[in-house]
This record gives structure tokens, sequence and C-alpha cells, in this order.
């Protein structure tokens, strides 16, 4: 029997292509590595040397109270159910409002579905910072600033990336799948929940993910439309750590740690599915 799966590599290729991509992987960890390392040091300690070395990078002795300290400095918990409160709106909102429109274009026929589609695509190219004083004067004459409407309410009008991801992989699922449906009586919301969802779980989980991040990390948004230090975020909460307690560089790295973690935590859960849908969405 044949070996379908295409050749293999053998051990010595597979150790050259490891340390490859641990070598090329350094430049991008080294940062990272510096940020936990000061967050265990003492100021003594970051300031003590001046240059970047392997052994300036280990902290000795390990400084473990910055972590409790910064979480004193600043109402973590707070900021992080504030985040958490934008984050999975905005996941469900952007995924849900995406989907819908991306069936549409990948499964309807209806006249102008191209033009339509390449305008759309179009807009991914228009920077966000030309239509921001338009869209914050939008939000303010309706009464939204210092509320989170205008980080949450955009994201239920679907966005034209997450668009054309799910577009592509729902042009992956046959049509005759659809076809059989309509033969049975089904109509095009009971194809789109019951049929093309279910089988679209790993581009749904990639845009999810996309947009988990995107909220996670936003702090132009915050920035903007946020006032109320009770309705700070993790990113804007970490700015403003900065701002009072910007000489206190080992709690600062402590925040920005734990800030940075759950990120990391998260991607290498939901690895496999990312990469899946991702690899998934390239279809014609």
């Amino acid at each position: 029997m044949t070996n379908s799966g295409g050749p293999r590599l053998s051990t010595a290729n597979k150790v050259a292509v490891y340390a490859a991509l641990i070598v090329l992987s350094i430049p991008a960890l080294l940062p990272m590595l510096w940020m936990v390392s000061t967050s265990l040091k003492t100021n003594a300690q970051i300031f003590g040397k001046g240059e970047l070395t392997l052994s300036s990078l280990i902290p000795m002795p390990i400084n473990v109270k910055n972590y409790p300290d910064a979480l004193q400095n600043m109402p973590f918990l707070l900021y992080l159910r504030n985040t958490l409160l934008l984050c999975v709106t905005t996941v469900i909102g952007s995924v849900a409002s995406s989907a819908v429109v991306a069936y549409g274009f990948a499964k309807l026929n209806f006249p102008g579905r191209g033009a339509m589609f390449g305008v759309m695509i179009a807009t991914m190219a228009l920077p966000g910072q030309v239509t921001m004083i338009p869209v914050f004067n939008l939000f303010r004459s309706l009464g939204w600033y210092d509320t989170y409407l205008p980080l949450i309410v955009p994201s239920f009008a679907a966005s034209a990336y997450y668009v054309f991801l799910l577009t592509q992989f729902f042009r992956t699922v046959p049509t005759e799948m659809s076809e059989a449906a309509k033969v049975d009586g089904a109509n095009e919301w009971t194809i789109f929940s019951r049929l093309i969802l279910p089988l679209s779980k790993p581009a749904l989980a990639t845009c999810a993910l996309f947009q988990f991040i995107g909220a996670w990390n936003d702090f132009l948004g915050p920035l903007l439309y946020i006032n109320d230090p009770a309705k700070y975020t993790l990113a804007y909460g970490l700015q403003q750590f900065v701002s009072h307690y910007g000489g206190f560089f080992a709690q600062l790295m402590a925040a920005a740690t734990i800030f940075t973690l759950p990120i990391i935590v998260l991607f290498f859960f939901a690895q496999k599915t990312f990469i899946q849908g991702i690899s998934t969405t390239g279809g014609k």
C-alpha cells in the first residue's frame, strides 16, 4: 500500500526545521522574555546594568511582589470586567452579523451581488483615521459619549474582513446540500442556521478569535469615547497606570504581563481551530 500522505521528513530534517523555527522566533520572543524578566526584578536590578545580555534576563533574586503591588495600584478586576463585556458583546455582534451578510454573498443570487461585494472589500482600504472625526461627532450627537455603545453597536453592522473570510468559506460548502435541503422544504434561514453554520465552526471561531483579540487590545476606542474611570478597559487602564506609576518599571512590566497572558493562553487553546479556520477560508 502506498503512502498518500506525501513524503515524510527524516529525523535530521525535522531537527533542522525545528532549529530554524526556534532561531527565527527569538526576535519575536525576546521582548516578551524581557518583559517577564523585568516584572520579576527590583528597580535596582533593572537599572543596575545598562546593556542587555543573557545573564541580565535572569532576575536574581526573583521578586514576585511586583504582581500583587501592580494589582493593588490598579482596579484590575474592574477593568477586566469592562474588557470582557466589550469582548463578548462585540464577538457576538460581529460574528453573527458578518455570517448573515456572508451567506447572502456566497449563496444567494441577486442583481449587483459582485459589485456590492467589491465595494465592501474596497472599504477595507479606507483608514479608520479618515472617518474618525465624523463618526465621533455622530456618536456624540446621539448622546453615546462616555458609554460603551460606540464600541459595541458598530460590531453588529458586520465587518468587511470577516464577511470576506466567511464568504470564502461558505462558497466551499457544496451547493447540492442546500438544494437538497430546499427539496425537503427548508427555507434560506433554516439552511443558514442548521446547515451552513454547523459546517462553518472553524471559520466562525477564527473570526471570533480575531474579534476578541481586537477588542481586548483596543486602546483608541476607549480613549475616544470613555471618560469615566469606572468604565476603563484593561488597555486604557494600562496607559493610565503608566501615567501614574511610570517610574515603577517592575510593576509596569508586571501589569503588562498580566494584560498579555490571557491572550497567549487563549491562542494556545484555540490554536488548532484557528489554523484550521485560516486554512479553509481560501475557497474560490
